[in-house]
C-alpha cells in the first residue's frame, strides 16, 4: 500500500531552503537523476570528509580544511567545486578537486538534489552506532520521502562502497535501519527514561571529546532547526544555554522535553513547525556563535 504524506509536508520538504538552494548553479543540476540512491553516490563523489585522507590517500591541503569546512550553503559549496572542476555533477571528481566537508554536507547536497527533483526531503541530526560498535557517534544523514514505504533515513557518505565496507555496513545505505541512526530526539528521550547512557552519545575528537545529556541537547536543537529548513554548521550555538552551553538546566529539560517529543522518528510537522515559530529559545536567530573548529569562534550574520 503506498504510504501518505500530508501535503504541506510534502510540499515543505520538496522546496530549497536558503541552505539547500543552488542559485545560479541551479542549471548544473539539469544533468541528475531523480533516483535518491544515485543522487547519493553523485553527493559522494563530489565530497570528501576532512577525515578521510587516509582513505583515499590523499594528503587534504590545510587551506581546504580552514576555508571549505566553514562553507554553510549549497551554492558556496557548487561555486568551489566548480572552480576546481567544471565537469557536469555527474561526473567522477579526482578527490583533490572535491569540496572537503563534513558529514552535514554530504547530506544538505543530497537533500538539495532530492529537493531539486521534487522528492521531499530534510537532513537529521542524531546518531549513528555503525563508527563504532561501543558509542553513538554524532552523524547527520538524509531523511527522504518513499511514496512506497514512506521516510527513509540515508547516508550519502556511505554510499562509496570503499568507507561501507571499512565499516563493516550490513544494511543498505539508503535504508538505515532506526535502530542503527538514532534522531536527536530519540536519543534524548533514551536518556531521560534511563533506557541510556548520556555518556555513550557524542563526538569523540582525539583534543577535545564531547559527549553527554549537554551534547545531545544541542543536536536536538539542531534537528529541530534542520526540520524547518535551516540546516546549520554542526557547531553553531544559539538561543536557550548559549552562555554555558556544556551544561542543562531543568528548566532547558523541559524545553528539550518538549522538542523530542516532536521530533524523534515520527516527526509530528505542524507542532514542529508551531513550536519553531513560537519559542525564541530554540528558534535560529539572525546571528549566531559558530565555534569553527578550525577557524575559531566568530559572530555569523546568516543570509536573509
Amino acid at each position: 500500500m503506498p504510504a501518505h504524506l500530508d501535503p504541506s509536508a510534502a510540499a515543505y520538504y520538496s522546496t530549497q531552503s536558503a541552505f539547500s538552494d543552488p542559485g545560479r548553479y541551479a542549471v548544473k543540476y539539469a544533468d541528475l537523476p531523480d533516483d535518491p540512491a544515485q543522487l547519493a553516490a553523485i553527493a559522494r563523489n563530489l565530497l570528501i570528509h576532512r577525515l578521510e585522507g587516509d582513505l583515499f590517500s590523499h594528503t587534504i591541503a590545510t587551506d581546504r580544511l580552514h576555508d571549505d569546512a566553514e562553507t554553510r550553503y549549497v551554492d558556496s559549496i557548487l561555486h568551489l567545486l566548480l572552480e576546481r572542476d567544471a565537469s557536469p555533477l555527474p561526473q567522477h571528481r579526482n578527490v583533490g578537486n572535491r569540496f572537503v566537508g563534513v558529514c552535514r554536507d554530504f547530506a544538505l547536497l543530497h537533500c538539495s538534489f532530492l529537493r531539486h527533483a521534487g522528492i521531499p526531503a530534510r537532513i537529521r541530526c542524531g546518531f549513528a552506532d555503525y563508527f563504532d560498535p561501543q558509542r553513538n557517534e554524532d552523524h547527520v544523514v538524509t531523511e527522504y520521502w518513499n511514496p512506497h514505504h514512506g521516510w527513509r533515513l540515508a547516508d550519502p557518505q556511505m554510499a562509496d562502497p570503499r568507507l561501507a565496507a571499512g565499516h563493516a555496513i550490513d544494511f543498505d545505505p539508503m535504508n538505515i535501519p532506526r535502530d542503527r541512526f538514532h534522531v536527536a530526539g530519540a536519543a534524548w528521550q533514551a536518556i531521560r527514561t534511563g533506557t541510556a547512557d548520556p555518556q555513550i552519545f557524542g563526538h569523540w575528537h582525539p583534543e577535545d571529546p564531547m559527549a553527554g545529556e549537554w551534547f545531545v541537547a544541542q543536536s536536538v536543537r539542531l534537528d529541530l532547526a534542520s526540520l524547518n529548513k535551516t540546516e546549520m554548521l554542526l557547531w553553531d550555538i544559539w538561543g536557550t544555554g548559549i552562555d554555558d552551553y556544556r551544561e542543562v538546566s531543568e528548566p532547558q529539560r523541559d524545553t528539550y522535553d518538549q522538542a523530542a517529543r516532536i521530533t524523534s522518528d515520527n516527526v509530528a510537522f505542524d507542532e514542529v513547525r508551531a513550536l519553531y515559530a513560537q519559542d525564541d529559545r530554540l528558534r535560529v536567530p539572525d546571528e549566531v556563535w559558530s565555534l569553527a573548529p578550525f577557524n575559531g569562534p566568530v559572530r555569523t550574520a546568516l543570509r536573509a
